[in-house]
């Protein structure tokens, strides 16, 4: 195949636009890469892009920037074979084709991956706003027929707020739930509203989501890289939807794609670390969210998730972070958000947060730091934006501090 001219699409253009192109792109044309809204996000993403190159991957339908939350963003480039058998497998987990409903970012994987679900099953697509305002005027329409939404926790926290939101939520066939891990208690939340929650694991490059609540859809493998005595290693996801390579970066490509020990082809050599329970796969977090503080390793989503029930928090979120630290190295800082009042006798202080992880972690790992805040930054996929928040971290002057030795 003769390379190609890519395609971007302007920053916020709208359903219609970027269900043409998927449509043209999918078909055999020009490989599209939408920008964001954002602008100064949008020129960074244009000149990693590099328009002006010809795209030489085979196949290349899409090309689809990750992020950047803890780095540099990347172009992730898709072919028109991974995309369909993404859609394809999705249908045949989620029961067959339905109406899908975009409440995400088209720049971003998960909302792009709706467009392209619909375009490949020839069913339609229906904007309904990333606050869910135009969700129950779409499901009411009376040829919809079944229909799927793909959100994330945030999302979805703040639509259980609103009873009539959730009422809406509940009519979705499956709301797929993905960018972040869900806390325990919004997902018991979503249960009693008979919402009918589909956790999702995935990235950009593997066609967004391709293992739903612990399960590797079908043709995807999973297999974990030098396992240790627990069983915990890195995840390596295969099969038909990886990606082709990443914009102009063969090195890079080169260390992410791997041949897996289980010789099932190729791989993506993920950052998460996990385990195979049964035929079920457990996302444990990053190996980039380890720290050592005083000569001591801590594991950040394992303190994250063992405080995530803080009565403080009052359905709020919180992010651990390793802030440098000429004494220790790194000390640990909780930023967390609080988006109601205090529980009685739950204070939202820092010797409040230790005394209630006391027990449930070690006492080496229990925040030294407390920064409580409206609301945690974001980057516009709805990811907690962990680079802001070491900034802030670093910065600020008004921290409550304590010792523990």
């Amino acid at each position: 195949m003769h390379p190609e001219a890519l395609r971007l699409l302007p920053p916020g253009s709208d359903l219609a636009v970027v269900t043409e192109a998927v449509a043209a792109a999918m078909a055999g044309g020009q490989p599209i890469a939408p920008l964001p809204a954002d602008p100064a996000e949008a020129s960074r993403v244009r000149t990693m892009l590099r328009p002006d190159r010809p795209v030489t991957e085979p196949d290349a339908a899409v090309i689809v920037s990750t992020s950047g939350s803890t780095g540099t963003p990347k172009g992730v480039v898709l072919s028109r074979s991974a995309i369909s058998a993404s859609a394809a497998a999705t249908h045949a987990r989620l029961g067959g084709a339905g109406h899908w409903l975009l409440a995400l970012p088209t720049h971003y994987v998960a909302g792009l991956m709706v467009v392209t679900r619909a375009v490949a099953a020839d069913v339609g697509v229906s904007d309904v706003g990333s606050d869910l305002s135009g969700l129950a005027r779409v499901l009411a329409a009376d040829d919809i027929g079944r229909s799927y939404l793909s959100l994330v926790p945030t999302q979805l926290a703040r639509a259980l707020d609103d009873p009539d939101l959730s009422a809406a939520l509940s009519r979705v066939d499956a709301v797929l739930l993905g960018g972040a891990a869900a806390r325990p208690d919004l997902l018991r939340r979503a249960a009693e509203a008979d919402i009918d929650v589909v956790t999702t694991y995935g990235m950009s490059e593997t066609c967004g989501g391709c293992v739903y609540d612990g399960v590797p859809l079908q043709g995807v493998t999973i297999s974990l890289a030098d396992p240790d005595a627990d069983g915990v290693g890195r995840v390596l996801l295969g099969g038909p939807t990886v990606f082709s390579g990443y914009r102009l970066q063969p090195e890079l490509t080169g260390t992410t794609l791997t041949s897996p020990s289980t010789g099932s082809g190729v791989a993506v050599r993920t950052n998460d670390r996990g385990r195979i329970v049964g035929d079920r796969l457990e996302v444990l977090g990053r190996f980039d969210d380890v720290i050592i503080s005083g000569g001591l390793k801590i594991d950040l989503a394992a303190v994250e998730r063992a405080a995530r029930d803080w009565p403080a928090l009052v359905g709020g979120e919180l992010a651990m972070i390793g802030v440098p630290d000429e004494e220790w190295g790194s000390r640990l800082v909780c930023c967390a958000e609080q988006v109601g009042r205090p529980q009685p006798g739950a204070p939202a202080d820092l010797a409040a947060l230790q005394d209630f992880l006391t027990g449930r972690v070690a006492r080496h790992e229990r925040p030294r730091e407390l920064i409580m805040m409206a609301r945690l930054p974001r980057t516009s996929s709805g990811k907690i934006d962990r680079q802001r928040l070491l900034a802030d971290a670093i910065g600020s002057a008004t921290r409550s501090e304590a010792t523990v030795r």
